[in-house]
């Protein structure tokens, strides 16, 4: 077993939903730390999962959307500035994971299933081991307690309730961790 700690400069964590019933708007978090632990020995199986995410660090690439997304009608960062989430388990399901943890999001927490995949370990030019991850999940933002939404005229809502979430992770094995050395960002 391992300790891996997420290099945010090489991953994304990136969102979707959909709006006006006809399009999906996406978007990202520029914010964002956490680790994980490998174990190796047994297909890389993650676990010990901690995220950490800035809410006010939302992006959609339209400066009104966002802050009206940092508002109170959506994330409130002013009073829920961190989204959070902890994965207790892991479960093997082929090629893939199934890490299973809580999601805390605007003052409300609830279990959420990410649908994993090993993308490889190797070494980096600066001798550290980098290992990464691709996930995946939706959720129901009314069961986070994120209700605004405006009814359309020629029917149907403005801001869909499912969101799909995409995670690319690449990780940096810890210092004291067997195999870890200095990195360098590229």
């Amino acid at each position: 077993m391992s300790k891996w700690n997420i290099d945010a400069s090489h991953s994304n964590l990136q969102f979707s939903v959909r709006h006006m019933v006809i399009s999906k708007v996406r978007g990202a978090f520029e914010r964002f730390s956490g680790s994980f632990d490998l174990d190796e020995a047994n297909g890389y199986a993650p676990s010990n999962v901690n995220v950490s995410v800035d809410a006010s660090s939302i992006q959609t690439r339209e400066p009104k959307r966002d802050e009206h997304l940092r508002s109170r009608d959506f994330l409130d960062v002013a009073t829920y500035p961190t989204l959070s989430f902890v994965g207790n388990s892991a479960e093997r399901r082929g090629d893939r994971f199934e890490i299973r943890g809580e999601l805390s999001l605007h003052g409300v927490t609830r279990p959420v299933v990410l649908e994993a995949e090993f993308q490889g370990q190797g070494k980096d030019p600066w001798g550290g081991e980098r290992a990464a991850f691709s996930a995946r999940t939706s959720i129901d933002r009314e069961a986070f307690g994120l209700h605004w939404n405006q009814v359309l005229e020629a029917g149907g809502v403005l801001v869909g309730t499912k969101i799909e979430i995409e995670i690319e992770v690449q990780a940096v094995k810890a210092a004291g961790t067997a195999g870890a050395s200095g990195t360098k960002a590229a």
